[in-house]
């Protein structure tokens, strides 16, 4: 009895097939303003609703300037410019 051919499967497509565009670190880019421990405004940018430092997909910051982000973030929770967690309403 011959083998019996069957169609080939189709993949799903994933989100990886969209092709996103890679962002762009804009402390890089831009020459924006160094990052500091006492511009909570900025840094509110990189925490999250719940207070979790945003990651570098989410952001698009390069590694160095992740990490001086992150550095700065934990500087201003000890001082108490930003919360380490937000209080549920």
């Amino acid at each position: 009895m011959p083998p019996v051919k069957r169609a080939p499967r189709r993949r799903r497509p994933t989100a990886a097939d969209s092709r996103r565009r890679r962002k762009v670190c804009q402390f890089c880019d831009e020459k924006a303003e160094p990052i500091d421990y006492k511009n909570v405004a900025m840094l509110r940018k990189f925490v999250s609703d719940k207070g979790k430092i945003r990651t570098r997909r989410v952001t698009g910051n390069c590694g160095i300037h992740q990490r001086a982000v992150a550095r700065a973030v934990k500087n201003a929770r000890e001082m108490a410019l930003l919360p380490y967690v937000q209080t549920r309403a």
